[in-house]
């Protein structure tokens, strides 16, 4: 397969979505060849003595190969399976191995969903590089990106950003289950989990579950935080609002009633609760499922058909 990358265009429409590419493109590079290669716009190519800055985010796949990347932070080794994350206004500069070469796949992006997601799932510390290994969904949705990039028909910077959104996705979860190779740890949570689910009707003491399941409890809990993105307490209380929020959707129970069958120790601390976790008190969101509910009539149809026309 040759090399390929492009350069692309964006608008305010692209901007208003939120997620934007800037460019895209994988490479061969043989042992021992120039790097980058020549061929690219000024700002994006450089070279080693001086490094280069980006406005924009880049995510770059290392399948085959290794060589170093080095930032204000230090330097990290590239290798086999490696992806380098760089954000924008982050002086850098990385390269190959003169002896292996590699193969690289990149992707620059930009946007407020993206500057979400980048921020508050992969930059709490300062790591440019995070090892994954090789992964044939993340190629195939690459891959794809790059068959929407060549043609350019209206709408594909929204088709790329989905597959950059889910190429995330699949980096985040990988590494979460890497994390996790001890499979009795694992088996110890999910465990919890099944406790939890099966009482929700308590005020549960996650210190005794700890101990019933033969685990101390502050590395009970660190792992199930690590394991589950929230606290067991969280978890359990996740749990019994969902639950409420069924039963507040498909019977006539008074909220109190509810509230009480939920371990709930007052109305009050459940609807405080519930509108934390639900955004609505627990008799508000009853009235507005009791109102999308209601049937539409024709006289109503009618008459707003010249506003939704224009909506």
């Amino acid at each position: 397969m040759e090399d390929f990358f492009k350069y692309l265009v964006h608008n305010i429409e692209n901007e208003d979505w939120g997620f934007y590419l800037h460019v895209a493109g994988f490479a061969h590079i043989k042992p021992g060849q120039q790097y980058p290669p020549k061929g690219h716009p000024l700002g994006y190519s450089f070279n080693w003595s001086k490094g280069r800055v980006l406005n924009e985010y880049q995510i770059n796949y290392i399948t085959e190969g290794e060589g170093i990347i080095e930032t204000t932070d230090g330097v990290f080794q590239v290798k086999t399976g490696s992806i380098i994350f760089l954000r924008p206004g982050q002086w850098h500069r990385y390269k190959p191995n003169e002896k292996t070469g590699w193969y690289e796949n990149y992707i620059g992006f930009n946007g407020s969903y993206a500057q979400h997601l980048l921020h508050q799932y992969f930059f709490h510390a300062e790591v440019a590089v995070v090892h994954i290994g090789y992964d044939e969904k993340i190629m195939e949705a690459f891959l794809q990106s790059i068959d929407y990039i060549r043609n350019e028909k209206p709408g594909y910077h929204q088709m790329c950003s989905g597959l950059v959104i889910y190429i995330l996705g699949r980096i985040l979860s990988i590494r979460k289950n890497l994390d996790f190779t001890n499979k009795k740890l694992e088996n110890t949570i999910q465990k919890a989990c099944i406790i939890f689910r099966n009482n929700l009707s308590k005020n549960l003491y996650f210190e005794e579950i700890a101990s019933e399941l033969n685990i101390g409890y502050s590395l009970f809990r660190r792992e199930f935080k690590k394991y589950m993105g929230m606290s067991p307490a969280q978890y359990h209380l996740f749990l019994r609002i969902q639950q409420a929020k069924y039963l507040l959707a498909n019977n006539e129970l008074p909220i109190k009633e509810i509230a009480i069958g939920l371990g709930f120790c007052s109305i009050y601390h459940f609807s405080k609760l519930f509108k934390e976790k639900a955004g609505e008190t627990p008799g508000n969101y009853k009235k507005l499922l009791h109102f999308q509910s209601l049937p539409v009539q024709s006289e109503m149809v009618s008459k707003s058909i010249s506003f939704a026309d224009n909506y």
